[in-house]
């Protein structure tokens, strides 16, 4: 299965606890961590709700 690399760029201040969740199951919570994760429907699913938030680089 393919990976992807996801980035946090911006801050979850002032965001909707929705987007909060979001970033926090993604193994996320503060600007520039990173987490490898499967490339799957869920996935990318969850990045799309929160693509202002995030970059992906495809590995």
């Amino acid at each position: 299965m393919s990976k992807i690399v996801v980035k946090q760029v911006k801050s979850l201040i002032g965001r909707p606890e929705s987007q909060r969740k979001i970033i926090a199951a993604l193994g996320l919570g503060r600007i520039g961590k990173t987490k490898e994760l499967n490339d799957d429907a869920v996935v990318r699913g969850m990045i799309a709700k929160v693509s202002h938030l995030v970059e992906v680089v495809e590995k």
